[in-house]
């Protein structure tokens, strides 16, 4: 597989939000404003690229019988790299995602790209690999969140573009997100079939 289609099979054909359904728990916790959507995803394809290199790097040292716990002390590693610095520089935007930027860690797109692709590929197609799941969480969190913010508050990365008492407060809340993701996946699944 070219390194090019390894870059777009995370953003399009296996699209961790739109496609695969995998973290459901930060993309439907964290997309009320699609800047809070956005920081998540980023957030969330730092760490896959960090572990998706180094597991891929150390892969030949792990015995079979750790793989898995040694996979989560190297993501949660770098998570903790991550929520130090966002405490440090970004305090107000952590505070925003909160109990979400620790739960990076348990993740099942970071383990599942760790486990199928960084441990049995060599590094810069896993680095790829990281940086396609990424983008692709990325950009549907930010869609997700964009929508959210949009239909709820008449916003759009906090600027107003309708004015707020023509919001639906059910977007802001967590009903609005499955309303809006389901609506998302439904256009997706419209798109890749015609």
């Amino acid at each position: 597989m070219s390194n090019f289609k390894i870059l777009l099979n995370g953003i399009i054909k296996e699209n961790p939000i739109f496609v695969l359904l995998l973290g459901m728990c930060p993309t439907l916790g964290t997309t009320t404003s699609a800047i809070n959507g956005l920081a998540m995803g980023v957030a969330t394809t730092f760490v896959i690229i960090c572990s998706n290199f180094t597991i891929s790097a150390v892969k030949n040292l792990i015995p079979d019988q750790v793989r898995i716990p040694s996979y989560i002390v190297i993501i949660a590693t770098f998570v903790t790299v991550l929520q130090l610095c966002m405490q440090a520089f970004l305090p107000s935007l952590y505070a925003s995602l909160g109990i979400f930027i620790p739960l990076i860690v348990v993740n099942c797109i970071v383990l599942g790209r760790a486990e199928a692709f960084a441990a049995k590929n060599k590094l810069v197609p896993s680095i790829l690999d990281g940086m396609g799941v990424g983008l692709g969480f990325t950009l549907a969190l930010t869609l997700l969140g964009a929508l959210r913010e949009l239909l709820g508050t008449g916003k759009f990365f906090s600027l107003s573009l309708v004015p707020e008492e023509y919001g639906s407060l059910i977007f802001v809340l967590a009903p609005g997100a499955f309303i809006a993701l389901g609506y998302l996946i439904a256009i997706v699944n419209k798109v890749k079939s015609a």
